[in-house]
């Protein structure tokens, strides 16, 4: 009797420290490496930043088709002898020989030769928006190869919080671009253009890539909140038990 009592009582000891060891409370967590959506922030960023960047030294933003416009205004010779685009910072023409050139406005290293200071604005605008943000895509990638914890979750507010502001900057410097197609340059080959209407230009695909992007960015900051391996659990309700 008292062997079979205490068969019974080590038994229940041996199971209770089973329970211990294996009990879902207490088994250890697998490190998880990689966040499903953190992988597509990283991936949308570093490509936002790439298509920043493209638009940015585009020429295409302001463009006159020569054929189109010869055939409305014939008496304007010296305005279509070329098919011109104007960018942030550059402006190409193609002549009757189908030769296309671009030429920077004055040259490397004049910003002041950009032909309208609403130019000039944009292009500081489009360029610091677009820095900020590629500073924001580095910040993303390094949360990659980070533990899960606070110092992750931070980096990815901070990186937030930048692409934010970048799609505000760049925004703004979209929407003081076509203030500088008054210019007397612009008007040279554009006819009768003025703030905010391209006269005998259209609006290129350089601009419209840059609106496209700057669309696309304002998602960046959504992802940037769940992007983090490991998401803190909301606070649970007191109760009364």
């Amino acid at each position: 009797m008292h062997s079979l009592l205490g068969r019974e009582k080590k038994e229940e000891e041996v199971g209770f420290g089973i329970d211990l060891g294996l009990s879902p409370g207490f088994l250890p967590q697998a490190a998880t490496m990689f966040s499903c959506v953190g992988c597509f922030w990283v991936l949308l960023s570093s490509a936002l930043v790439a298509v920043c960047s493209f638009s940015f030294i585009s020429p295409a933003w302001i463009v006159k088709d020569q054929l189109r416009n010869s055939h409305h205004h014939p008496h304007h010779h010296a305005n279509n002898k070329d098919s011109v685009s104007f960018g942030l910072l550059w402006h190409c023409s193609e002549s009757l020989d189908h030769m296309y050139r671009c030429y920077t406005f004055g040259g490397l290293g004049k910003f002041a030769e950009i032909p309208s200071s609403s130019w000039q604005t944009s292009a500081v605008l489009c360029s610091g928006g677009c820095a900020l943000l590629a500073v924001s895509s580095l910040l993303a990638i390094i949360t990659i190869f980070l533990p899960s914890g606070g110092c992750e979750r931070r980096i990815c507010t901070l990186a937030g919080y930048m692409q934010m502001a970048s799609v505000f900057i760049m925004a703004a410097g979209l929407l003081v671009y076509p203030f500088g197609l008054n210019s007397s340059l612009v008007r040279s080959f554009c006819g009768d253009s003025d703030i905010y209407y391209a006269g005998e230009c259209q609006i290129g695909w350089g601009y419209m890539l840059a609106i496209v992007g700057v669309m696309l960015t304002v998602f960046l900051p959504f992802f940037a909140k769940y992007a983090p391996k490991e998401q803190l659990s909301p606070t649970p309700l007191p109760t009364l038990l």
